[in-house]
């Protein structure tokens, strides 16, 4: 689709592509993939056949093997800026033999994506803002509003603390007035208690409707998803798969299944299946090498809708 010569995209992702260094339980080295929010959201969103892109900044290292295959995903890179003096943004991540915990390390940061760096004829129907190191601000927010019918946020990158080593907490939100412009909050139970402040899930989830999000998403690991619509509740429950082989970006995968339905006008609880559908085929490979097909996604999506309906 084209607007007055521009091509408007479905879903623009917006938020640093990184160097995943990944550790899963009983390897004794860890996988280097492709990684980052933006990645996982346009592999989920292109399976279900939209038109995706990225805004980004990567560093001169980031590999030319990395660039090839999301280009032959079908992603498009054309607000994907490299700063040839930069590093791209890479995290080490290490999983506990349960998969309970994670540890988290940030070993380089490419910096801030600026207003400058979008491209001028950037429109979209949704566009999702999934900082992974603190490279968006309120201004690149601000300018991203008026680009997208629907405005999306995941504030992990936000909420996110570094010590002197790189390893990651997390703690609030310092600036919340980003809130007020945003149609589509999605988080961590962990992350949405930082952003509000409010421990209880329901609390917190009002709290957010009240700053006037109007779709809240919190991702629960096993216990699936809550999403709640206008102060209602809906807890989606995650799709069970044989083994998790690796659950690294299944709640990115989550919510860009979810944009690429909800944009065509499905409503809240299917999408919510389809991105369960669409994590779960994720977290059966390592990194984002495993997504199912179109038909895999949604007959899965079929079953969780009709166990809930």
């Amino acid at each position: 689709m084209e607007c007055n010569g521009a091509k408007v995209f479905d879903v623009v992702s917006v938020g640093h592509l990184c160097i995943d260094s990944i550790l899963l339980p009983g390897s004794a080295t860890p996988f280097t993939v492709l990684g980052g929010s933006s990645t996982y959201v346009s592999f989920a969103a292109r399976r279900l056949s939209a038109r995706v892109s990225v805004v980004s900044k990567v560093g001169a290292d980031f590999p030319r093997a990395y660039r090839w295959w999301l280009e032959q995903e079908g992603v498009d890179l054309t607000g994907t800026v490299t700063d040839e003096d930069a590093m791209t943004t890479r995290f080490e991540l290490k999983y506990d033999n349960d998969f309970s915990a994670r540890t988290l390390r940030l070993k380089n940061n490419a910096g801030p994506i600026r207003v400058e760096d979008l491209p001028d004829s950037l429109r979209a129907k949704v566009i999702h803002v999934g900082p992974i190191a603190g490279e968006v601000n309120e201004s690149l927010m601000e300018r991203l509003r008026g680009s997208a019918d629907v405005l999306s946020l995941d504030p992990q990158g936000l909420v996110r603390r570094y010590d002197q080593d790189g390893r990651v907490s997390v703690g609030p939100l310092s600036d919340k007035r980003v809130l007020s412009i945003v149609d589509v909050f999605k988080s961590s139970l962990e992350e949405v208690q930082a952003v509000t402040g409010v421990s209880e899930l329901e609390g917190a989830m009002k709290m957010l409707h009240d700053s006037g999000i109007k779709i809240v998403i919190v991702t629960l690991g096993e216990g699936g998803a809550a999403v709640s619509v206008e102060n209602t509740i809906h807890k989606v429950p995650a799709y069970k798969v044989e083994k998790v082989v690796d659950p690294t970006g299944a709640g990115d995968a989550f919510i860009g299944g979810f944009l690429a339905e909800y944009i065509r006008g499905e409503d809240c609880a299917w999408s919510s299946c389809v991105g369960a559908a669409v994590a779960s085929t994720v977290v059966e490979g390592v990194g984002p090498t495993h997504f199912g097909s179109q038909e895999e996604i949604l007959e899965r999506a079929r079953l969780l809708y009709e166990k809930e309906n």
